[in-house]
């Protein structure tokens, strides 16, 4: 089969079935392949940097995506989504189709470069964002595709590969290759053996999960270790859900000094801390308050992890937990809970408000919905609601590129079309990115959509000396009108009270069709979670100190620490660096 055959064959072996992106003339044949392969759909998005995020968006649910742009124009366009499913270990590979090789021997000036001519500046451009760059050639076709796939599946981080238009249709060998990886067999017994031997010999040891439990594919063997050795848990943010909340030994999620002071005294008393996927941002981790630093304690990541400040390589996260929970010894710990979740409200005449509106959010999602939050304001107000069993919640709380919910939402429709889908955006946000609403409507879909009209950037409001700078304002619109732009069945409404957001909720479980409900608050109005968190983080100068405590121990060996890597040394020879 050709390259442009082979490439997308083998992404649909990782359960990639929709492409997104736009055409261009030096992607054409990319294309191709993907329409005449029937397990493969392409998905025409209205402009790259949407495609990528809708990319982003399927990967989270189907643990792979895949964009494919023309050269230049079309993938500079996209990077901020590479970069933001980079930040945030989304596995989404950047397929680009470039000029052919005759034009790239001779740097043949073609459209879509600079008279300066480099074909090799916009990969160039990418590998900080990416695991693995590739620029394909008659002689290493399918050598590169296959050493990429391979860094993909591992790392689940994005990855680019750069396809000439004749090297597309130039004929490769179509051998199988497995991109599957296992764990070292020595380090993951010697790291394994250390963790739960920490964990027995600890009095109070507490479990805290965070997003990389999800993206490494890990949830499973979570809940198992969880639940078999009776340790209380919590979580960040991005961590929210991947326990059931109504779990005996569920502590509430963790928001530092903020709320759940007994998540926080759990954390601030552990004698052994075991952190599952974590990602140490201010906004995620509530702040940089956290009582420990991260070589004080267990740290498993997706392919690696950190006991006593020693990192152990080449382990997979769903191997070191389904092992740790053979080793370490079932516990009877007792728990001291709060209340989670929202307590009930009850609708009054007056304006609505994040009071009412979060707490009727959380009676309304129901099991098994997927809820996708755009960042900003509602993260912290969606993260606190008690989820029924199997909610799914994304957000994008560490890179926080503003717009990226709404083309997330049609990657997830698509990769997951028969759950119900409840995108919570500020209109703000949406502004950027809201053309794919008649994408979905194109394709079908029938997501739930509530658009937070508060009149500006609220996050930024909070941030800036003055809340009614007038930068922080926007351009007004009738949202709910503008939905029904677009050609597709759609229903659409707009309320300002909280009677009648009780109403539209109510009619999306009747309608078969999208729904699309804009709610109109105070410019200032927010979660009080919301307030606290941004409000002690502005104009707030990092120390050294302080910015050491989130970071992964650096290459600087003491002498402790040598007698440490000696003894580890002679016993597994390999697996790690410090």
């Amino acid at each position: 089969m050709n390259t442009a055959e082979y490439l997308i064959k083998k992404l649909e072996e990782l359960g990639v079935n929709d492409f997104f992106g736009l055409p261009g003339d030096y992607n054409f044949n990319l294309l191709y392949a993907v329409e005449n392969n029937p397990g493969t759909r392409w998905i025409g998005c209205t402009n790259e940097l949407n495609a990528g995020y809708a990319a982003d968006g399927y990967a989270r649910m189907r643990g792979f995506g895949a964009v494919i742009t023309t050269y230049g124009v079309g993938e500079l366009s996209a990077i901020n989504a590479i970069a933001g499913a980079y930040s945030e270990n989304i596995p989404v590979i950047s397929i680009v189709g470039v000029p052919a090789v005759k034009c790239i021997e001779n740097k043949t000036m073609v459209h879509h470069n600079f008279q300066e001519v480099d074909y090799y500046k916009f990969m160039e451009a990418h590998k900080p964002v990416t695991s693995a760059t590739a620029f394909l050639t008659r002689d290493n076709a399918k050598l590169e595709i296959d050493r990429v796939l391979k860094i993909f599946v591992k790392e689940r981080k994005p990855v680019y590969i750069a396809v000439p238009v004749d090297i597309a249709k130039l004929e490769i060998s179509d051998r199988e290759v497995s991109y599957n990886w296992t764990s070292d067999e020595d380090v993951l017994d010697a790291v394994t053996t250390k963790i739960a031997e920490k964990i027995n010999k600890s009095l109070r040891p507490v479990i805290l999960g965070d997003s990389l439990v999800k993206k490494f594919d890990a949830r499973v063997e979570y809940r198992e270790f969880v639940e078999k050795t009776g340790i209380p848990v919590t979580n960040f943010l991005m961590g929210t859900n991947l326990i059931d909340m109504d779990y005996e030994k569920y502590l509430g999620g963790y928001y530092s000094n903020y709320r759940n002071p007994q998540a926080q005294k759990a954390v601030e008393e552990t004698d052994c801390l075991i952190a599952a996927g974590p990602v140490y941002s201010d906004l995620n981790a509530f702040g940089f308050n956290l009582p420990y630093k991260i070589n004080n304690h267990i740290a498993i990541y997706g392919t690696h992890c950190y006991v006593d400040g020693i990192r152990f390589d080449n382990v997979k996260m769903s191997d070191v937990l389904e092992k740790i929970t053979q080793l370490v010894s079932p516990r009877e710990i007792s728990v001291e809970k709060g209340d989670i979740g929202y307590q009930p409200v009850s609708a009054d005449a007056g304006d609505l408000t994040s009071k009412y509106i979060y707490p009727r959010l959380q009676e309304f999602i129901k099991e098994n919905d997927i809820v996708i939050a755009e960042t900003g304001i509602i993260p912290y107000g969606v993260g606190q609601i008690k989820f029924p069993h199997n909610v799914d919640l994304q957000t994008q709380t560490l890179w926080g590129s503003i717009g990226w919910a709404t083309p997330a939402a049609l990657g997830v429709c698509l990769a997951k079309p028969k759950s119900r889908v409840i995108l919570i955006t500020g209109e703000g946000s949406h502004q950027l990115t809201a053309m794919e609403i008649g994408n979905m409507l194109r394709r079908g879909l029938k997501p739930i959509i509530i658009v937070l009209n508060n009149q500006g950037y609220t996050v930024e409001r909070v941030l800036s000396d003055n809340p009614y700078d007038k930068f922080n304002d926007i351009m007004q619109m009738n949202y709910s009108k503008f939905a029904r732009v677009f050609e597709g069945d759609i229903w659409s409404t707009k309320v300002t009270t909280a009677e009648d957001f009780d109403k539209a909720l109510k009619v999306t479980q009747i309608m078969n069709k999208m729904c699309y409900i804009e709610i109109c608050t105070g410019p200032m109005d927010m979660p009080k979670l919301t307030e606290d968190v941004i409000s002690s983080l502005r104009n707030k100068n990092l120390n050294k100190s302080v910015s050491e405590q989130y970071c992964e121990p650096k290459e600087k060996i003491t002498e402790h620490e040598d007698k440490k890597k000696i003894d580890f040394e002679t016993t597994v020879h390999k697996g790690f660096d410090l």
